[in-house]
């Protein structure tokens, strides 16, 4: 028999002033119009696609339930487990005070930053999709209704020869071509040939002439079909980014992403600042506090929050309203089932400067078939109508799909 997470001790959980239950708050009220619903239940799934993928569902005494997506990796099946009892009576409808109330709670347990706050965005998109059902509303709609109706994406794409342009440009060419595409990203930290320590930083001038080879070959070969970024993954140092994307100047490059790693915004800022060449970062920062200084101090030209990894759907949206205020456009990266990244969309519907969504299976085949409904279509996500999320997991795929050894949620 495992652990019961739900049951730990954590006197910060237990004597915190900070308690935002509706009881401590009292928040008793009787609602009307059948909003007056209580949360039940909340269980878990981990799906294993090209990421393991954590599937959240939030249960209620109505009998509607609430499906999200927690960014993947380990440890948030078992946060949301023991966040569990912080949830069970509690209205659905409250997500903001419920999603603080998780913050102030787990905040022993490491709720700034980390897979901590992960878990809780996943049951955030999950508290979204229930309220939508309850109220009979699409998700935008309670994020403050819509600029668009269908939400860019843009697609991820990979190559067997990762580091030889030719491939990654004939790609590029086919994901135009025969995908839809008007929107991809490549990866730039690939092997060169030309390394001499992986350890340092440091991109010899070489390797840079390698990086500016694949940039040159991908954008001359879709031209202006598409817009193209190349991301780095928090792998150079400071003066090494600022060469890189001087020598990529020239070229139509959308944005080069994450450049340095992600812990000192003073060198984000510096080598954003030192360059016309976009940059945009944001994936591995956590919640609004945490991506404050790259929009104040114009660290970036492009943000770039994870939804289910920087505090969910609301929180997201909140970045944007900052990012708003500087001018700055919002790309969310996105790595996530069809759930997640549907709820992207519908945050990317809500926000005046969307930029575009990122998808990153294009090569598993059976990423659509965890849903019932089409979620991409021509490079497009048109944001759906139907209460909540609007998408509805299909059981089966999803059985078949788990992780070993994981157990499927109940219906709903």
């Amino acid at each position: 028999m495992g652990v019961d997470y739900s049951t730990l001790h954590d006197p910060n959980a237990e004597y915190t002033m900070r308690d935002l239950s509706a009881e401590t708050m009292n928040v008793t009220r009787e609602r009307g119009g059948g909003r007056d619903v209580e949360i039940t239940d909340v269980q878990t799934t981990m799906v294993d696609g090209n990421f393991p993928w954590t599937l959240v569902r939030v249960y209620t005494d109505a009998g509607i339930v609430g499906t999200g997506e927690a960014y993947w990796g380990a440890g948030a099946p078992e946060l949301i487990e023991r966040m569990g009892p912080f949830l069970r009576g509690e209205n659905p409808l409250d997500i903001d005070r419920l999603t603080e109330h998780l913050t102030q709670k787990m905040s022993g347990e490491g709720s700034i930053g980390g897979v901590t706050v992960t878990a809780i965005s996943g049951i955030e998109v999950a508290l979204h999709d229930l309220a939508g059902k309850i109220l009979d509303l699409p998700a935008y709609q309670l994020l403050g209704g819509k600029y668009r109706d269908e939400v860019r994406v843009y697609c991820d794409c990979h190559t067997e020869e990762e580091a030889n342009p030719i491939a990654c440009a004939e790609e590029a060419e086919r994901v135009v071509e025969e995908l839809g595409y008007d929107a991809l990203k490549f990866d730039l930290d690939v092997p060169s040939g030309h390394e001499k320590d992986r350890a340092n930083r440091h991109l010899r001038e070489p390797e840079i002439a390698h990086k500016v080879s694949i940039v040159e070959a991908v954008t001359e070969a879709v031209g202006s079909r598409a817009d193209v970024a190349f991301d780095c993954h928090w792998t150079f140092s400071g003066g090494s980014a600022k060469r890189l994307a001087a020598a990529l100047e020239e070229y139509d490059v959308w944005w080069l992403e994450d450049p340095v790693p992600p812990e000192n915004h003073d060198v984000q800022r510096a080598v954003t600042q030192s360059s016309s060449t976009p940059i945009a970062a944001g994936e591995n920062v956590y919640r609004k506090h945490g991506q404050r200084r790259l929009i104040e101090e114009q660290a970036v030209d492009i943000i770039a929050p994870d939804m289910p990894k920087v505090g969910g759907m609301r929180e997201t949206a909140k970045i944007a309203d900052k990012a708003d205020m500087y001018y700055m456009p919002v790309a969310m990266h996105n790595v996530s089932s069809p759930v997640a990244t549907m709820a992207s969309a519908h945050v990317g519907a809500a926000i005046p400067n969307s930029l575009a969504v990122e998808y990153h299976s294009y090569e598993l085949g059976w990423w659509g078939d965890l849903v019932e409904e089409d979620v991409i279509e021509d490079g497009y996500i048109e944001v759906p109508e139907e209460p909540g999320l609007g998408v509805t997991l299909d059981m089966d795929a999803v059985a078949e799909h788990m992780i070993d050894g994981e157990e499927l949620f109940d219906e709903a």
